[in-house]
């Protein structure tokens, strides 16, 4: 019998694998109804940022980027992280939240500072920065590769002793006098743990509700255009533009990948069956922001496109949590599209719930993620949010 079960073998769930094991619990396993990473992981934009209202998720985001940018060392194998930096632009109405907010964030640890109009334009030349009222970098910023992640957390897991099972799917957690000792599978077997971690994104919401338990979840279908730039820009900083609610950063072939940060209206969607592509209104809205917001880009053209599920909880942010009613059991879910940037940290308090009941870094206490908050209406919001972009900065 494992002392710890994972059910789902996406980043979320490996990241909690190769954390228990450094902690030293190595008799883990990991159960995936596919393959590693072959879920919403695989869709991640893999933006590297540190730039959250929230401070404790800007310390884990910070305190991952430790690990992204050693991923070689730590993890034994390169990641596809990239350090092409961050740049954050708002409008006039939006500049006292951006200071705050940076404020804050070096106080967790986050290396952020103004940067002014004409530097960025050095950075980014083909842009009409005009609209922006002040602007954020980080120098540690870019991105990565979510699916090569996940895999480099499994594997490094597995060399440590534990195990993994893919093409595993769980239908049921086992629960005897309130405390979940293990799980069923599609065939019937059944599998015992001191310890079970639900780490199956948009598909724990029913594993949760079998057992009266709400895990308040909405999947959401999110778009991403590629757009070659018709020039040779090098390699430009991520650019999140809360003017026109968009982030955009290079590809390593050159072309720029665009998504969406408007998320004030969600597209619900069966994370078993939506489309893969961008619609045309979607595109259409992408050409539209592209040609007002790069109007240096005279031949830009749409290379591709294709969707993601997102599992977005109410107050956009994760539940990483131990479950009133169901002891043994740790819930990682609902990362809402910011699960890439904070993994390392996620497997490390996923840990730590499971072997202390407790977070050990103070700066990023488990009661922030509890699962509870939703029923107390207490959500984990940032206190400095900004006008039309607050869900997910």
């Amino acid at each position: 019998m494992p002392e710890v079960l994972i059910v789902g073998g996406g980043l979320e769930g490996c990241a909690a694998a190769w954390a228990l094991t450094r902690r030293g619990v190595t008799d883990v396993t990991v159960l995936e109804r596919a393959t590693v990473g072959s879920g919403g992981t695989g869709k991640s934009s893999g933006v590297v940022r540190c730039h959250y209202g929230v401070s404790s998720l800007a310390a884990m985001a910070t305190r991952s980027l430790d690990v992204l940018e050693q991923a070689a060392d730590v993890l034994g194998e390169d990641v596809g992280f990239r350090r092409t930096g961050y740049v954050v632009g708002v409008g006039e109405q939006n500049v006292d939240a951006l200071h705050a907010s940076m404020a804050d964030q070096r106080a967790v640890g986050v290396r952020t500072e103004d940067i002014d109009r004409a530097e960025v334009a050095k950075l980014w030349p083909v842009a009409d920065l005009e609209p922006f009222g002040a602007f954020g970098w980080e120098e540690r910023g870019g991105y990565g590769d979510a699916y090569r992640t996940a895999q480099a957390f499994s594997a490094t897991a597995r060399r440590a002793g534990s195990h993994l099972r893919q093409g595993t799917r769980v239908t049921d957690l086992v629960v005897r006098n309130g405390r979940v000792t293990g799980v069923r599978l599609g065939d019937g077997e059944v599998l015992e743990a001191d310890t079970v971690v639900l780490a199956a994104g948009p598909w724990s919401v029913p594993l949760l509700a079998a057992h009266e338990v709400e895990l308040p979840i909405t999947v959401h279908r999110e778009s991403i255009v590629l757009v070659d730039p018709g020039q040779d820009l090098g390699e430009v900083p991520v650019f999140s533009d809360l003017v026109s609610l968009q982030y955009i950063r290079s590809e390593p072939g050159g072309e720029l990948l665009f998504g969406n940060s408007d998320l004030a209206r969600l597209e619900p969607a069966d994370p078993d069956r939506y489309s893969n592509q961008a619609s045309e209104a979607v595109v259409d809205r992408v050409v539209e922001k592209v040609g007002n917001r790069f109007p240096g880009l005279v031949d830009a053209s749409i290379a591709s496109t294709y969707a993601g599920c997102y599992d977005v909880t109410p107050d956009f942010n994760p539940v990483i949590s131990r479950v009133d009613g169901l002891d043994g059991l740790v819930v990682a879910a609902g990362f809402s599209g910011h699960g890439f940037k904070i993994s390392p940290e996620v497997g490390r308090l996923v840990a730590d719930l499971v072997i202390d009941g407790a977070s050990s870094v103070p700066e990023t206490p488990a009661s922030d993620f509890r699962l509870s908050r939703f029923a107390e209406g207490d959500l984990l919001t940032s206190p400095h949010p900004y006008v039309g972009a607050g869900q997910m900065r």
